[in-house]
């Protein structure tokens, strides 16, 4: 090969046969950075050398900056290549510049570092996305994942029936702007396709300068390239996922593409979770909303108060529960209900629900409790579940300043009457638990409240509660006895407060069932306006019960 460094020989004999025979190619300098000679081989890596030339002149800056520090090794681009350049030590002084080509050695490296980096950012990714599952924080946390990785700007679109877009943008710095725009969705290529799932359109097809203003960035006038990749869901679309590229940017690659569709892939997972996760909560709350006993305070002349205390802190219902029933056409009595279902948490609540469903509807048609309870145990006995419960079931009514209860009991424990006195006894009502025996009886009984005067409905998560010095001890029938003997007189809230509170502090920090307490007083007021209705009435003709001597009192009854 005729060059313009042959003749350019160095000291000593044979070295230019060393130089062509070597299986690398190979250049030489001298201390000034000049080119002394080459192999064929170098010249044919380096097309730019020249004889006597500097080395910063006719070969890549990388080489001429690493001779210049006198470094050993230094490595670099070479058109589309690669090469690594070791040096040592020559004759006179000189230095050997021994090259090797490692373009697939770097291509590999360089493609194993960006699948590394991906992959880096798909955990991260994911590890974001799935950290909350509020709609509008994933939305936004994959508005600014797609900008600041994968583009300039995104535009994150949600799911929408008509024309109108609630689109979330993001830069890359981590702006995030929320709004709805009154488009269509067809104007956008691609668009209407993604928020119905479809495979996304190649960015090739699109052409940037068609994009609708609303999907250009703030403070640009045009978008240099444009994607658009459909969020997939839980087998529903989450949305439409647009990535923008300024003008001047490269256009997104194939690869760029796939990358993207694996994101959109993790994120649309994400949306699709949080959405659905939205929906069975707005479910649960309706559902809970309606399960949560009703707020009870004085009505018709009677005092009423109860409290709730679920077995664990994080729900809100449970087995355990009470009711308040009106009066109506078919029965003037107010009803107030409370039970216990076997088990716990939602399982219990499921059933609780059915209950005060059924009642709410054996209430429009019957007034008897024993019968009642019977339809109800029948209902209970027809369905799927095993479960059963305890009630009781107080019917209430204010006559001549006095409460006369009907009281029936169904395997729950009775209720406790508080006389003004102090004195504390159970009611006689008793009978069986339903939703387990086809053959049920039930004894109701007749209570009659003077001013002052309290009935205490409870559930056995009050007595059954265990705490105490070593933990180990129930609470009992006897400390409640005791703590309502020490209420007597006390308005309906106060009662309940004071037992609940007790039964609480007994348990500590111990686990407990359910706990469920209704108190009904007759008021000490009523005394007072029920002397002087009498009155009033004797000079009308009417009698001291007024409208409530025409109802119906308390009886004994088996069925």
């Amino acid at each position: 090969m005729t060059t313009e460094l042959e003749g350019a020989r160095l000291d000593g004999a044979g070295t230019w046969d060393v130089l062509e025979e070597s299986p690398f190619p190979v250049i030489v300098t001298d201390a000034a950075g000049l080119v002394v000679d080459a192999s064929a081989s170098a010249l044919a890596a380096l097309p730019g050398l020249r004889r006597a030339a500097s080395l910063g002149d006719c070969a890549p800056a990388w080489l001429a900056v690493a001779d210049r520090a006198g470094v050993a090794s230094a490595a670099g681009e070479v058109g589309d290549g690669y090469l690594r350049a070791q040096a040592t030590g020559w004759a006179g002084g000189r230095r050997a510049w021994w090259l090797t080509d490692e373009t697939r050695y770097e291509t590999t490296r360089l493609a194993l570092a960006r699948e590394r980096d991906r992959t880096d950012f798909l955990v991260e990714a994911s590890n974001q996305l799935l950290s909350s599952l509020n709609v509008d924080k994933c939305t936004a946390t994959t508005a600014v994942l797609a900008a600041r990785y994968l583009a300039d700007s995104s535009i994150v679109v949600a799911p929408t029936a008509g024309r109108r877009l609630p689109i979330t943008r993001a830069t890359a710095e981590g702006v995030v702007t929320r709004e709805t725009v009154s488009r269509d969705p067809g104007e956008v290529p691609g668009l209407s396709e993604a928020l119905q799932g479809f495979p996304p359109v190649p960015s090739r097809w699109i052409d940037p300068a068609s994009a609708p203003d609303w999907l250009i960035p703030r403070g640009q006038s045009e978008i240099g390239s444009l994607m658009v990749t459909p969020l997939p869901g839980n087998g529903v679309a989450a949305g439409a996922l647009v990535l923008l590229r300024r003008p001047g940017r490269e256009q997104f690659t194939e690869d760029e593409e796939r990358f993207a569709r694996l994101f959109a892939a993790r994120a649309g997972a994400a949306l699709g979770a949080a959405r659905l996760f939205q929906e069975q909560a707005s479910v649960a709350r309706t559902l809970v909303q309606e399960l949560l006993p009703p707020r009870l305070g004085r009505m018709d002349g009677v005092e009423f108060a109860a409290a709730y205390r679920p077995s664990r802190d994080d729900h809100r219902i449970g087995g355990d529960f009470y009711d308040f029933h009106p009066a109506n056409d078919l029965d003037p009595r107010a009803l107030i209900v409370l039970g216990d279902v076997c088990g716990k948490g939602i399982e219990a609540a499921v059933l609780t629900g059915k209950i005060r469903t059924s009642l709410h509807t054996l209430r429009t048609v019957q007034s008897d409790h024993v019968a009642v309870l019977g339809l109800l145990n029948s209902a209970l006995l027809s369905s799927a579940h095993t479960r059963f419960a305890t009630m009781v079931l107080a019917s209430v009514r204010a006559e001549g300043g006095q409460v006369e209860l009907t009281l029936t009991c169904a395997g729950h424990p009775a209720p406790m009457i508080v006389r003004a006195d102090g004195t504390v006894h159970p009611a006689p009502a008793h009978g069986t638990l339903i939703g387990a025996l086809a053959d049920v009886r039930f004894t109701s009984c007749s209570v009659t409240l003077a001013p002052g005067e309290a009935c205490l409905l409870y559930s056995d998560g009050i007595t059954e509660v265990r705490g105490g010095p070593l933990g180990t001890e129930m609470f009992g029938v006897e400390r409640l006895t005791a703590t309502l003997a020490e209420c007597a007189g006390l308005p309906a809230e106060a009662i309940v407060e004071r037992v609940q509170m007790l039964a609480i502090e007994w348990a500590g920090r111990a686990p407990h069932d359910d706990m469920a307490l209704v108190a009904i007083c007759a008021p000490l007021d009523q005394a007072i306006s029920a002397d002087a209705d009498a009155s009033a009435d004797a000079g009308r003709g009417i009698g001291s019960g007024g409208w409530f001597a025409a109802m119906p009192g308390g009886r004994q009854e088996t069925g």
